[in-house]
């Protein structure tokens, strides 16, 4: 798990590359995704089933926000893996210092309109009834950590970028620690309830700001920055929002199914099923880490051996990242396909005063998840090709086509889906759009990415 230089991604052998680069993410993304789960579980059983419905209203509109950094993270740091592989560190520090200005003024005028237009928008994905309350109370506090957020999550693409996994794992294994002691204080101890949880939310993510500043104020970061590379280039933030329009409108079209998710389910089964597909959302998260973890590995090798002009190393990180991928993929849909029944009950409270409706609707979470599970997960196996074959275009700098296909599963197939089926299957139409999307979509991907390979690495 030791970090590696720049110089050696185009040189080491790519199997090697790929496990140190996306073990570290792996387990950072692990972490993280173990944060989101178990905050949810904490919730649920210290708050109650329906806070659970109210954070998944929340959390598309605040990680929306929080993407913009990602956006601009990963649009940067597809330049500066390039710039680094063809000796360029100038352009490398410009784009950094470009990404931080771009991110701090985009993320905070996007939170003041959210804190504008906080009555309309927690209705609009699907924070009606009971949930509405809730869900305000976790939202305007979560909103004022999001720049932090955003800035983290930035960095923390752009630490990856250096060959410096270890460091980006510690980022986001900080936060998620810290999340969770902070949880049990203000929740369980102080039982300051809902807004114990946003607090706890809020002050991890100026944690995590805190180690990745220390990083890049520190020896371990090859680039430095002055004053002068924070003055807006225009011509690198059109590269970067080029590159980051990718991330960010898969980011928006997440935000876009939550709203119409939330909004069908309530409508279908009311809270109650909306808690459903909160769980759900809650092991897309956590499940799938180890296939994001070796994408995110995969991104800087084939941006560096792409901008080296090494194409026969970029071959080899795609096939074997896919190979790697898909094999931990399998080996999660295995596990969710025997246990979830108990991934569910994970999420329920047993308190003996329970009100009528938690009790209520604990039972309809209990029924109605393990099916709903095995649907939704039913096409995982095959994932890897879709998510590196999409990775790959946005890797070497080729922002059209990893749009298009980035968009392709559920912005093409699966919207439409869901906005199809349930008019004549109810629920069960909603839970199978997930797997028709998956197939679709990887084999647009597959026949794309072949295509690629045999036109322009040869």
């Amino acid at each position: 798990m030791a970090n590696v230089s720049a110089e050696q991604l185009g040189t080491d052998s790519i199997s090697s590359l790929l496990i140190k680069q996306a073990l570290p993410a792996s387990i950072g993304i692990l972490v993280m995704s173990l944060n989101v789960l178990v905050d949810s579980i904490f919730v649920g059983n210290w708050i109650g089933s329906i806070a659970i419905a109210a954070i998944n209203v929340v959390l598309p509109i605040s990680f929306f926000i929080g993407a913009l950094g990602m956006a601009i993270g990963i649009g940067g740091a597809s330049i500066i893996s390039r710039a680094l592989g063809a000796n360029n560190k100038e352009k490398a520090l410009r784009t950094f210092g470009n990404q931080i200005s771009f991110t701090i003024l985009i993320t905070v005028a996007m939170v003041a309109v959210g804190l504008t237009y906080v009555d309309t928008l927690i209705p609009a994905f699907g924070g009606k009834g009971s949930i509405f309350e809730l869900a305000k109370i976790y939202y305007v506090i979560v909103l004022y950590g999001v720049p932090f957020l955003a800035l983290n999550m930035m960095g923390n693409t752009v630490i990856r970028a250096e060959g410096k996994p270890k460091f980006a794992m510690i980022a986001m294994i900080i936060p998620s620690i810290g999340n969770l002691f902070l949880d049990y204080l203000l929740i369980n101890v102080l039982d300051y309830g809902m807004e114990g949880a946003a607090w706890a939310t809020t002050i991890s993510y100026f944690l995590c700001f805190s180690y990745i500043l220390y990083f890049f104020l520190s020896k371990n970061s090859e680039l430095k920055l002055s004053a002068p590379y924070f003055s807006i280039d225009f011509s690198i933030i059109k590269e970067i929002s080029s590159l980051g329009v990718v991330t960010l409108s898969r980011q928006a079209v997440v935000s876009i199914i939550y709203l119409l998710m939330n909004n069908i389910l309530f409508d279908l089964g009311g809270e109650a099923m909306v808690a459903v597909y909160a769980i759900i959302g809650r092991m897309l998260m956590f499940a799938l880490f180890p296939v994001f973890g070796v994408t995110q590995g995969f991104l800087p090798i084939a941006g560096f051996n792409y901008g080296a002009k090494k194409y026969d190393r970029v071959k080899e990180s795609i096939y074997t990242a896919i190979k790697f991928a898909a094999l931990l993929a399998t080996i999660v849909f295995t596990g969710l396909m025997i246990f979830p029944a108990e991934i569910a009950g994970l999420f329920l409270s047993d308190k003996q005063n329970m009100s009528t409706l938690e009790l209520a609707t604990n039972a309809f979470v209990l029924e109605n998840t393990p099916s709903a599970m095995r649907w939704v997960f039913a096409a995982t196996p095959i994932i890897a090709l879709q998510l590196i074959g999409a990775a790959y275009f946005q890797a070497i700098g080729k922002a059209v086509p990893a749009l298009l296909l980035t968009l392709c599963r559920q912005g093409f197939f699966f919207i439409p889906l869901i906005l199809i089926l349930p008019n004549y299957l109810g629920e069960l139409g909603v839970w199978i759009s997930f797997p028709i999307a998956d197939v679709l979509a990887t084999i647009v991907t597959g026949y794309y990415l072949r295509k690629e390979i045999n036109t322009n690495l040869v």
